[in-house]
């Protein structure tokens, strides 16, 4: 024992799992992680509560009965679980048996050759250079129209060279644009929700978009939010731009933020700063590259 887990100090291999789940969740705050963590990681291990026999120690458990307790996770336990939370309930059951056996509860940990199943959800659909130019071209015929119409430009442009979420698209306010940034047009992505304070940031803004958005704002003359719309309304323009172009994918918000991230990574656009520029974490990022080196034909899908 260490005095560093006074937590573990009561379990021996005897113990039954209840309190040694809750042990696990002293020792989890006093390593400082968020309430979060600690929730999501306590509801993913109580399930083996439900699939072991109430009086099985600590010391019985098996190899063989975690793979089994997974396997019943998967396709027998009756409630949907997706292979994604399904990797991230091993991760958290190695985590706890990890614990056990680092603290000398268990002198075997049963859950280290317990195979993780890293899940990569499928690739993304994202637009060919040449579909890009197609659904600019399309948007931009708006603008030359007999009644100009600049919105459908202004909007896809800028999806197509921030990168930003259709959520950070309708939180632009007028004043989050920045024309006269000492670096360049600029816009800054803020979030209401302190909690997302981490993903705020400025992104540089494209010389070509800004005769559009002036053209937007004389036609439309929003006051305070840059589209003033429901979120559907822009998708539906979003859709019209695709069809007009002769696309055969259904143009998105996700496409556009997907392909404005491999235009960047195929542009040699150092990869920390695009993880910075579509404001994820640095352990959301990984799959996300992943994703972007498969789609640039550096890796087989």
């Amino acid at each position: 024992m260490t005095d560093s887990a006074p937590d573990s100090a009561h379990l021996t291999a005897q113990t039954l799992l209840a309190p040694a789940i809750k042990a696990w969740e002293m020792y989890l705050y006093d390593q400082g992680r968020s309430p979060n963590t600690v929730k999501a990681f306590l509801s993913d291990i109580r399930i083996l509560t439900e699939f072991l026999p109430p009086d099985r120690t600590l010391g019985a458990i098996t190899t063989n009965d975690l793979n089994r307790y997974f396997d019943w996770m998967e396709k027998e336990r009756g409630v949907p679980c997706s292979p994604k939370t399904l990797a991230r309930r091993i991760t958290s059951t190695k985590s706890f048996f990890r614990w056990l056996h680092q603290y000398g509860v268990l002198m075997i940990n049963p859950a280290e050759k317990v195979l993780n199943r890293s899940v990569i959800s499928p690739l993304p659909t994202v637009l060919t250079d040449a579909e890009v130019t197609a659904v600019l071209d399309a948007a931009d015929k708006h603008r030359r129209a007999p009644k100009p119409d600049a919105r459908y430009y202004a909007l896809l442009s800028l999806l197509l060279a921030t990168g930003i979420k259709k959520s950070e698209c309708l939180g632009i306010h007028l004043n989050h644009i920045d024309l006269d940034a000492p670096g360049g047009p600029l816009v800054f992505i803020r979030y209401a929700s302190p909690a997302n304070r981490y993903k705020e940031r400025k992104i540089a803004l494209a010389e070509e978009w800004i005769p559009a958005y002036q053209e937007y704002l004389s036609q439309y003359q929003p006051v305070d939010q840059l589209f003033p719309w429901s979120p559907r309304r822009l998708e539906y323009l979003l859709e019209d731009i695709g069809k007009e172009a002769g696309l055969d994918k259904h143009l998105s918000f996700d496409m556009c933020r997907w392909t404005s991230s491999l235009l960047d990574y195929r542009a040699g656009m150092e990869p920390d700063k695009i993880r910075q520029k579509l404001g994820i974490s640095k352990i959301q990022w990984r799959e996300i590259r992943m994703k972007l080196r498969k789609l640039s034909g550096e890796e087989k899908g």
